[in-house]
């Protein structure tokens, strides 16, 4: 009977309680009114201790002789209150969902638990914003280093919904934190985006790259085997490649990385490989190793957000935008002559919103015991020559542009075949306008001047 009207039951003692607690207020004020005014009404002649002694008893009488002649009812009413405490609580435990812990604690049939390190940040926001838009359960962890609080609470305005995002603010250099959030959550998969990413300042602060990258992933590795997490799908890139002898770029080409960045995350690909190979794991993992990312989210909601004292060494759309809304008076272009047609760095530009397109069909197609590598790129190589003259037109504005000596670290040609990801996870990027994807994430800026604000 309890499970059938649980609802209308836990109403009905509800209502119970709280008249009876109105009751019981009354009647404690009722009598601390009798109480101050018999107060009120003592003889205001000094007294002596023998007097004092003598009054007292007056008043605690009084109230003897009002619980003497309400004792029996009041008894009467602790005792149901009691009875219907307990009755509340039984009914409160056969109810659905009380069973004290949060939906993101326990794995449900047909919901996708994704944990999106680094879900704070450019890629990972655009990342959660699809795995959410395709009902998957997501949790992003986040130190806010390079992260923006603004995205996250855009992702939760779309999805206010309870049980489909939460925040945890976490360092994942941090082993304890990291081993109580996976003890404290189901995670189904992880897509490990957290990490700092230019190329220039990794030669500036190799051991920051080294511990960022390389260290966190083994922290987050090992987390993943002792809570039997086993699908990874993990953010990688092209500069572990450094700079290969024939183009475009196969999945099989040498990986020799001439930058601390690269270098990191080659390690971090070497320590999960390794791992896969071991008789305790059956992990489904899927690295995708990125080129060179633009763009934002087509309906405006989500766009980059680089940190000022950043822009040096951030992605050159970045330098291009701020340049154009007169942030900073010009853009700086490293390197002229390199050997390409224009002497400047030919890459290969994939739009965000392909990229995560690629994650959640490698996460759907991540198997168990299983290892897939893919380029992610459109197979296009542009100069930055031709990329800051697309910039131009999709802005409106005249940008001066300043010519410097090479950037340590870089590298004159790096463009993809993507021919394998196409061929086994029948993905192939659909954003290939550069002018499209610059005029996108162009009118984002021009929305969100000071990006997400100080949030």
């Amino acid at each position: 009977m309890l499970f059938i009207f649980g609802s209308d039951l836990t109403m009905y003692l509800f209502s119970k309680l709280r008249k009876f607690s109105k009751q019981l207020s009354v009647r404690r004020s009722v009598l601390a009114g009798f109480i101050l005014g018999s107060r009120l009404h003592m003889p205001a002649t000094p007294r002596s201790r023998s007097q004092a002694r003598t009054t007292r008893p007056w008043i605690l009488s009084g109230m003897d002789f009002a619980d003497t002649r309400r004792k029996p009812n009041f008894t009467g009413k602790i005792a149901v209150a009691a009875a219907l405490t307990v009755m509340c609580i039984i009914v409160l435990k056969q109810s659905p969902g009380f069973s004290g812990t949060s939906v993101f604690s326990r794995h449900e049939i047909g919901v996708t638990h994704v944990l999106v390190t680094g879900g704070a940040g450019y890629i990972g926001s655009h990342a959660t914003l699809r795995l959410l838009k395709d009902n998957y359960r997501v949790t992003i962890v986040d130190n806010l280093s390079r992260g923006n609080m603004g995205a996250v609470r855009v992702l939760q305005r779309l999805f206010p919904q309870p049980g489909r995002l939460q925040f945890i603010y976490a360092d994942l250099g941090d082993a304890k934190a990291v081993n109580k959030i996976f003890s404290e959550n189901a995670f189904d998969a992880v897509m490990h985006f957290a990490a700092v990413a230019y190329v220039g300042e990794s030669t500036m602060e190799p051991l920051r790259y080294y511990h960022n990258i390389t260290s966190n992933t083994l922290t987050v590795l090992e987390a993943m085997a002792t809570h039997n997490v086993n699908t990874l799908i993990y953010s990688s890139t092209c500069a572990t490649y450094g700079e290969p002898d024939t183009m475009p770029i196969v999945e099989t080409t040498p990986q020799n990385p001439i930058n601390p960045y690269g270098k990191a995350k080659k390690m971090a690909e070497d320590i999960i490989l390794d791992f896969t190979k071991s008789k305790k794991s059956n992990m489904a993992v899927m690295i995708l190793r990125y080129f060179n990312v633009i763009g934002s989210d087509p309906e405006g909601r989500l766009g980059e957000a680089p940190r000022p004292e950043l822009r040096e060494h951030g992605r050159i759309s970045g330098a291009c935008f701020a340049a154009a809304l007169g942030i900073v008076p010009g853009l700086k272009v490293h390197g002229t002559d390199y050997h390409t047609a224009d002497g400047t760095c030919i890459r290969d530009y994939i739009d965000v919103t392909d990229l995560v397109d690629a994650h959640v069909k490698a996460l759907d197609k991540a198997l168990p015991g299983k290892v897939g590598i893919y380029n992610v790129g459109t197979g296009q190589g542009r100069s930055v020559k031709e990329f800051v003259e697309a910039c131009k037109k999709a802005t409106g504005a005249s940008i001066e542009v300043s010519y410097f000596t090479r950037r340590p670290g870089d590298y004159a040609e790096v463009y993809s075949d993507p021919s394998k990801i196409h061929r086994e996870l029948n993905w192939t990027a659909q954003y290939t306008d550069l002018g499209q994807s610059l005029s996108q994430a162009w009118k984002w800026q021009k929305d969100h001047p000071n990006g997400y604000g100080s949030a």
